[in-house]
């Protein structure tokens, strides 16, 4: 029978096997400002078997890999349906892990509501370490804008945020895509090394750290 009963070697625990990481990162904006483009040019298009359209909520999974570690990362978008908002908007906020803010720079009153968004994430207590990026979505259609990048600049640099400028319908621009998401990733990676160095040896912690991964290892981080 090929030695399946084998007992597991004392080793065990150190199989190479480890539980893939979740990231949960959520898009907020406006309704046509392009959050969902954003989401299929990460994600390739692809859906979960399963979305959660019921409460209003899609998310798009995609698997990438940061330093030798697998992550999966969960990104939630909401289903258009801005009426459902109301009734799911407590479940989306819940557990998030990094929050993209998006607006469309040929829409002035997208930007403007940044503001509202803000306010709404903010109420509903998510921790000011979880990381959060400014997206101008439409950078393609340059004889409309109406948000100049230096406005958006101070904006971004007023709250703490990255700002990116992306095409989500222009395929040439979807580097700036990944961009977005593997930046947020990476980042979250190294908080949660540093989270997890902080919680070493206090009583109940069941967690292992894999040595050979430092947190300040930022050479691999596309941003």
């Amino acid at each position: 029978g090929g030695g399946g009963g084998r007992p597991p070697g004392p080793d065990a625990s150190l199989e190479p096997y480890v539980q893939t990481r979740i990231f949960k990162i959520i898009v907020i904006g406006d309704s046509n400002v392009g959050k969902t483009c954003l989401t299929f040019r990460f994600c390739g298009g692809t859906f979960p078997d399963k979305t959660e359209a019921t409460i209003g909520v899609d998310f798009r999974e995609k698997t990438v890999e940061i330093e030798g570690e697998r992550i999966k990362v969960q990104v939630w978008d909401t289903a258009g349906q801005e009426r459902f908002r109301k009734s799911m908007v407590e479940h989306y906020y819940r557990n998030v892990h990094a929050v993209v803010f998006v607006y469309d720079v040929t829409k002035m009153t997208s930007f403007t509501n940044l503001k509202m968004w803000i306010e709404e994430c903010n109420g509903h207590a998510v921790p000011p370490l979880v990381p959060r990026v400014l997206v101008g979505n439409k950078c393609d259609l340059k004889d409309l804008i109406q948000v100049p990048s230096s406005m958006a600049l101070k904006f971004a640099d007023a709250h703490n945020m990255l700002l990116f400028e992306t095409s989500a319908k222009d395929p040439k621009e979807s580097q700036n895509v990944d961009a977005i998401f593997m930046c947020l990733a990476c980042r979250l990676k190294a908080q949660r090394s540093l989270l997890c160095r902080d919680l070493e040896g206090r009583p109940g912690q069941a967690r292992r750290l894999d040595p050979t991964h430092d947190a300040t290892g930022k050479n691999s981080c596309p941003c």
